[in-house]
């Protein structure tokens, strides 16, 4: 690896185990979603996620076994074993959302902000004092 020895490395994987990722802690932004797209696809009120460059996530195990729902450039990546959502690629295939319930080890960064509250499930109610916005949030 070409990576600096003081950036710490992330483990994540799927709920079997078939697929694995190494993620550097050097997260950019995170958030909670709300959007319907991110409910259906966690099964859940919500996909906390956290923003990083798409080359600082590597698939370490199980490549074979990923499942791609939409197109190269944004996508989600799923375990086509058991079916966990590991990440996201957004932002014209520049950034990856990983599903933060994957992380294996604790990141440094938490989620900061709610988006897209505008279309949340109606049965959930947001608790905490995070700030919230309509759709997303125009800067991380």
């Amino acid at each position: 690896m070409t990576h600096n020895t003081d950036r710490r490395m992330l483990s994540g994987q799927c709920q079997c185990g078939d697929v694995r990722y190494a993620v550097a802690d050097e997260f950019v932004y995170a958030a909670n979603c709300h959007c319907s797209n991110c409910r259906r696809t966690t099964g859940s009120a919500f996909k906390p996620f956290a923003g990083i460059a798409r080359d600082r996530l590597r698939v370490t195990e199980g490549k074979d076994n990923l499942m791609i729902v939409g197109e190269a450039d944004g996508h989600d990546a799923h375990c086509k074993m058991c079916g966990s959502l590991l990440y996201s690629v957004v932002r014209d295939g520049a950034f990856v959302h990983v599903a933060m319930g994957t992380l294996i080890d604790d990141p440094e960064i938490r989620p900061t902000k709610h988006i897209f509250v505008g279309s949340k499930a109606p049965w959930f109610t947001i608790t905490d004092d995070l700030p919230q916005f309509e759709e997303h949030a125009v800067s991380s």
